[in-house]
């Protein structure tokens, strides 16, 4: 597990990185407004248990893009895992975020055929991030700047052998033990998961 800061998405401005926390993984709702989802989500009700696979070890699925049905293979390479103080710069209230950090999962995407996805690809969209057994809150607004991440919006014409690092950034306790990325090509059945030590 990396422990850095040099990921931190400093271009983003904090005012869309606002976060709503009610527990982690607790089943209030999503709040567009403040630009966090918190809660349970279709995605976690659904998929109590999971498929686990070892690092390093990548699912193959088809996942319906716009420009057609692309079959992938996911890697979830690594998690990388900020501080409070990381928390504080992120966020517009840092006291509903005390005692979170921001945990960012990189996923590794091949086209391994299908078709051409010409712009704008959503295999990354399915990613979550779970703490100890439990889903953490999304941040919706943080930058995919972040080294080693790219952004959704600038793969154009992504063609089959080629891949890409998408990145998600999830808030969870700072206490939490393992940390587990997992990915699904729908919103039913059970996801891919990674677990990651939180060294």
């Amino acid at each position: 597990m990396n422990r850095k800061t040099l990921w931190l998405r400093a271009a983003a401005p904090v005012a869309v990185l606002a976060l709503t926390l009610t527990a982690c993984g607790g089943s209030g709702g999503g709040d567009s407004k403040n630009g966090a989802k918190s809660g349970t989500s279709k995605l976690q009700e659904d998929k109590a248990e999971s498929r686990e696979l070892a690092t390093g070890e990548s699912a193959t699925s088809p996942f319906k893009e716009d420009d057609g049905k692309i079959t992938y293979s996911v890697l979830a390479q690594k998690v990388d895992v900020g501080t409070e103080a990381d928390t504080k710069k992120m966020v517009d209230d840092p006291a509903k975020a005390k005692g979170f950090v921001p945990a960012v999962a990189h996923v590794k995407y091949t086209n391994k055929g299908g078709g051409t996805v010409a712009s704008y690809p959503s295999v990354g969209d399915n990613v979550e991030i779970y703490a100890d057994g439990q889903r953490g809150t999304i941040l919706i607004g943080a930058a995919d700047d972040a080294p080693g991440c790219e952004s959704d919006s600038d793969i154009e014409n992504w063609k089959k052998g080629e891949s890409h690092v998408l990145c998600e950034t999830y808030m969870v306790p700072k206490s939490a033990k393992e940390l587990s990325v997992r990915w699904s090509a729908e919103d039913e059945g059970q996801p891919y998961s990674w677990t990651f030590k939180n060294s």
